[in-house]
């Protein structure tokens, strides 16, 4: 069973950074991989970005170039850095993990492919 809680939500104005944290248990990140979602209000829920058990990246083309996701396996922590956030980046946030091991894009941005959920937390822009 895999536990994920994520951690450093806040209210932000446009332009601006965030970084907020997954805390992961259950299974160490060299053998998980673990993405991003996000769902805004009325909106269906959308892949922002994932890090593999591989250390690969992925990320959504809305936010490409924006967005990092970066891992510390010390800690069992993923993390999404935010950069230059815009007001439709604003949303609740959940990081999610597979039960099994998946290794191709379409795989890794499907969250049908997740069974492991975090509570979510709320990013808000401010324009």
């Amino acid at each position: 069973q895999v536990q994920l809680v994520e951690s450093g939500g806040e209210l932000v104005q446009a332009g601006g950074s965030l970084r907020i944290s997954c805390k992961v248990s259950g299974r160490t990140l060299d053998t998980l991989s673990v993405g991003w979602f996000r769902r805004a209000p009325g909106e269906e829920r959308e892949f922002v970005a994932a890090v593999a058990w591989s250390s690969n990246e992925y990320y959504a083309d809305s936010v490409k170039g924006r967005y990092t996701v970066s891992r510390d396996n010390a800690k069992n922590e993923v993390y999404l850095q935010m950069n230059r956030l815009k007001s439709e980046d604003t949303a609740v946030y959940y990081c999610a993990a597979p039960s099994q091991i998946i290794s191709t894009t379409q795989q890794i941005m499907s969250p049908d492919i997740y069974v492991f959920w975090g509570q979510g937390t709320q990013v808000t822009v401010s324009s």
